[in-house]
């Protein structure tokens, strides 16, 4: 059994063929997907996936990029559901800051406010976070652990490899390993693999982003987490089915699932 904890499956590109990806996930061994909140505009097709699919759990949450999206009000309307299990993905993201220096600092100003408030939600509904981080592992991790983000957890999403960022393993936080890990590129990751605590490992695809080789260049779908659990395996030298064991426990805890 592997559990998918970070799958687009709002996002356009299943709208024809939605089905028939997750049979052949389920096929293949996956048996839970969790649809991360990103753009509240897909937040309806979302729960509207996990309604119809026993197996479907969502978020809601809002993406750095979409920060002009971000109504706490909108996504109140959904926390409760039986199947929202996270608040998120929300987070910094400082890799496309554009203009000035005074634009920029803005920028990365209204990005707090709404990744703080995110914190604050998740901790009111007693929900984990899914935290987006992208160059901006300092000022994610200051806020984690100012505004008392222990209370909830959650899991670092497509993590970065950034050594700072594994202390937070001791305030309740997991490491989201996806595709990137079989990259050729991926050695700062791979370097990085045997110092996070097995219980604290999750699997994600980012589907339909960062699809893992073999199929790079392919629309990415959940089935392919066999690649990244296969390579979890044999780069910690622990059996595959031990991975699959350790990292579906890992998200029935966290995520509070069964």
């Amino acid at each position: 059994m592997i559990i998918d904890t970070h799958v687009h499956l709002d996002d356009e590109r299943y709208k024809d063929d939605l089905n028939e990806v997750l049979n052949r996930a389920r096929d293949g061994g996956v048996e839970r997907f969790i649809i991360p909140g990103a753009d509240p505009k897909n937040l309806k097709r979302a729960v509207e996936i996990a309604e119809n699919n026993s197996d479907v759990y969502f978020a809601v949450g809002v993406h750095p990029y979409d920060m002009d999206s971000f109504e706490e009000s909108y996504l109140e309307k959904f926390i409760n559901h039986k199947k929202c299990v996270a608040v998120g993905e929300c987070g910094l993201d400082y890799f496309r800051l554009e203009g000035s220096d005074e634009e920029k600092e803005k920028e990365k100003s209204r990005q707090k406010e709404v990744f703080i408030t995110q914190i604050e939600l998740a901790k009111k509904y007693k929900k984990p976070l899914i935290v987006h981080i992208r160059d901006a592992s300092r000022d994610s991790k200051e806020l984690l652990l100012k505004y008392n983000a222990k209370e909830v957890g959650g899991v670092l999403h497509c993590y970065n490899a950034d050594e700072e960022l594994l202390s937070l393993a001791n305030d309740g936080f997991h490491f989201g390993i996806g595709g990137v890990v079989t990259f050729k590129n991926a050695k700062k990751l791979l370097h990085v693999l045997p110092k996070i605590p097995l219980d604290k490992i999750l699997i994600e695809t980012d589907a339909p982003y960062l699809t893992p080789t073999p199929h790079r260049g392919e629309r990415n779908e959940p089935i392919y987490t066999i690649f990244i659990m296969k390579k979890i395996s044999e780069f910690l030298e622990i059996s595959e089915e031990n991975i699959k064991k350790i990292t579906t426990k890992n998200a029935l805890l966290l995520f509070n699932i069964s």
